[in-house]
């Protein structure tokens, strides 16, 4: 089961076959975090990349004082600290559950021996190259799309966020305060 669910999840970015599922299946684990648990520590280095089977996580760095929102994440995504992973160094990038979480987890050392497998360094191409892409087209939208285009996007595309997410979180990962996201909620209202 967990193996059709991560095939179906990841058939978009590249269609392998069951049995290559089933392999990276066999080097996980599955492991539960309640509601504002800590995965990662910031300035620590990754041990683990996360397959986020129920729950919502966020990924955070330290500014100034306070963290800021770089990515949220729900069920059926892959995440991590890639940063950490691919350097084996520290990274300032926390990981927190947003709500009570269930994830896969895979060592960096099981994701070594999977790399090493011709399906499994296609696998892991194949998601660099995804997550690549949205970094730089979210990057993008954040230079050029005012907050007010951001919010309206993220309605659009992930409504499932902001039904989940708590508004704080929102506005740090659209770069504006919890006040500004209220008053642009409010015209978003207003509009409809």
């Amino acid at each position: 089961m967990i193996a059709k669910i991560l095939k179906d999840s990841f058939d978009k970015y590249y269609d392998a076959p069951i049995e290559a599922w089933e392999r990276l299946a066999s080097l996980c684990e599955e492991v539960g975090y309640s509601k504002n648990e800590v995965i990662k520590q910031s300035d620590s280095t990754a041990k683990y990349g996360y397959f986020l089977l129920e729950g919502s996580v966020g990924l955070f760095v330290w500014k100034e004082k306070n963290f800021v929102c770089t990515d949220l994440y729900l069920e059926f995504n892959f995440f991590g600290d890639d940063i950490s992973l691919f350097t084996g160094k520290p990274s300032p990038i926390e990981i927190i559950s947003l709500e009570k979480t269930k994830v896969l987890r895979i060592s960096k050392a099981n994701m070594e021996i999977l790399k090493k497998t011709p399906i499994g360094s296609m696998l892991f191409l194949a998601g660099e190259q995804s997550s690549n892409t949205e970094k730089q087209s979210q990057q993008i939208e954040s230079m050029t799309l005012s907050a007010e285009e951001r919010y309206y996007k993220l309605m659009k595309n992930r409504p499932e966020l902001l039904q989940r997410i708590s508004q704080k979180n929102i506005a740090s990962y659209l770069g504006i305060t919890p006040q500004s996201l209220s008053r642009i909620r409010k015209k978003s209202q207003g509009d409809s």
